[in-house]
């Protein structure tokens, strides 16, 4: 393994770490929010915020009926890091989703991935490729053309901006 993936494994499991410690943050510092996802082709958005640091997912959906998901989002301690995740607690998600983005304000994007499924019920997460979605300094979204429309999980972290004195 080059010195550069290495150091970017590292970076990339700090980061996570990290979250684990923002997921379990005191109640005024994280956050979670019930929503129903809405099939029938219709763009829908869906938004939620702690202090100044907001997460919103949008997407489009078809078949089914609405699914019950939810969305947390979490402010480390030293209000650092902001993560936000969107997700389908049965673990996977019987929609076909047309489009997805996931945008944070307030924060830079320093991790992200997308999963089709999630680990429940003795199942264990299955990631997207990284060639379905597009990741930028505020957004996660789907790549036209290479999405193969199947999402369960969302899962942003980002370093917020400080401004110094």
């Amino acid at each position: 393994m080059a010195c550069e993936d290495h150091l970017y494994s590292c970076v990339k499991l700090l980061l996570v770490c990290a979250f684990l410690c923002v997921d379990h943050a005191s109640a005024d510092r994280t956050k979670t929010l019930d929503f129903d996802v809405k099939p029938g082709g219709v763009v829908h958005t869906f938004s939620g915020k702690i202090k100044k640091y907001q997460c919103i997912f949008t997407y489009a959906s078809q078949g089914g009926t609405n699914e019950q998901w939810q969305m947390s989002v979490g402010l480390s301690d030293d209000e650092q890091l902001f993560s936000c995740s969107v997700w389908r607690p049965q673990g996977k998600s019987y929609l076909f989703f047309t489009q997805f983005k996931a945008e944070i304000k307030g924060a830079k994007i320093e991790y992200a991935t997308a999963y089709s499924q999630t680990a429940v019920g003795g199942q264990r997460d299955v990631a997207l490729k990284e060639e379905e979605y597009i990741v930028s300094e505020s957004t996660v979204t789907h790549r036209d053309g290479k999405f193969n429309s199947e999402l369960a999980k969302l899962t942003v972290i980002g370093r917020t901006r400080h401004e110094e004195l």
